[in-house]
């Protein structure tokens, strides 16, 4: 490898290249005479575009690929949307910063419709997140949900085509790719409690890498670091994964953390939220304990019967 020269590995959607670019930007700013080359390659998550994601191996598949090129040296960083990062990583990988979060919120978009409130029964939604689609099923239940894949542009033709009445979307992406004017609503967390890490975007490289190590320090944003940390000890205390409707938000406002999360049935006809408030030092143990709370408050019995009786202890 040479010593000025740094390769990102990266899917080739519109949304992952602008995130490959918007590091590689950030590190050649912060490093002058530093280049930055970009890696790109298709993931099985980007092939499959027939099935829902929960029926094939859930967002890892987005990441998979990218991590062997690491493995391989064939890239010395692979960029991801945060709620695409599988809560374990191969031996010798590891996620070493967090980049500054954009609006994490769900965006509501619809050629008709102002907001999910005014959808008269029997519209159609889509949306491929068993989370957005549980949250949606429990606030409107007489609205018709149907699975949507494929990246931010395919899914707005569906919409534009007339297949759709409205279509759930993440807010950061729509701003990233400059569709900002498609936002009809942004979801208050009360209304769509967003996904583990959504609008912030994560590097991971070779741990024992010191050198890339710090050549990505720079890029890190502590608060965001802190709010994506409770959100996924959270997420891994549940062994949550693609299979099940799992939100969680953190905020932090004065040093202390608001953190919310909840554990839904598929068909929203249960729903169990919790919150924490704590200081930002403790925001992985308090997203422990909420974890813990929330299955004693019956996320347990959800996780079973959707991973065949097998809950988190």
């Amino acid at each position: 490898m040479l010593d000025n020269v740094l390769r990102i590995a990266t899917r080739q959607s519109p949304l992952a290249l602008w995130q490959a670019h918007y590091v590689k930007n950030r590190l050649e700013a912060f490093h002058p005479g530093l280049t930055v080359e970009l890696v790109p390659m298709v993931t099985k998550g980007d092939i499959i575009l027939d099935t829902p994601l929960a029926k094939v191996g859930g967002k890892g598949l987005f990441v998979k690929e990218l991590e062997l090129a690491l493995l391989e040296g064939r890239a010395d960083i692979a960029v991801h949307s945060m709620k695409d990062v599988p809560v374990e990583f191969p031996e010798g990988l590891g996620l070493v910063t967090i980049c500054e979060r954009e609006d994490p919120r769900d965006a509501f978009v619809s050629n008709r419709f102002a907001s999910l409130d005014d959808m008269p029964a029997g519209s159609v939604v889509g949306t491929s997140s068993l989370r957005r689609q549980c949250q949606i099923a429990e606030r409107r239940p007489d609205l018709e949900i149907r699975s949507l894949r494929g990246n931010v542009g395919t899914r707005l033709s569906k919409l534009d085509n007339g297949d759709y009445d409205a279509i759930i979307l993440a807010v950061a992406g729509l701003k990233r790719l400059d569709l900002e004017a498609r936002i009809g609503y942004a979801m208050p967390a009360d209304i769509s409690l967003p996904a583990v890490g959504q609008g912030a975007v994560g590097i991971e490289c070779r741990l024992d890498d010191e050198r890339t190590r710090a050549l990505l320090a720079p890029l890190n944003h502590d608060e965001t670091a802190i709010r994506v940390s409770a959100e996924r000890a959270m997420n891994t205390r549940l062994e949550g994964g693609c299979q099940v409707p799992i939100g969680s938000y953190a905020e932090i406002n004065n040093g202390e953390i608001w953190l919310r999360a909840l554990v839904g049935a598929p068909d929203g006809s249960q729903v169990i939220r919790g919150e924490r408030r704590g200081p930002a030092q403790d925001a992985e143990k308090m997203g422990v304990s909420l974890a813990e709370e929330l299955l004693e408050n019956g996320a347990r019995a959800i996780l079973a019967e959707v991973y065949n009786g097998d809950a988190p202890a």
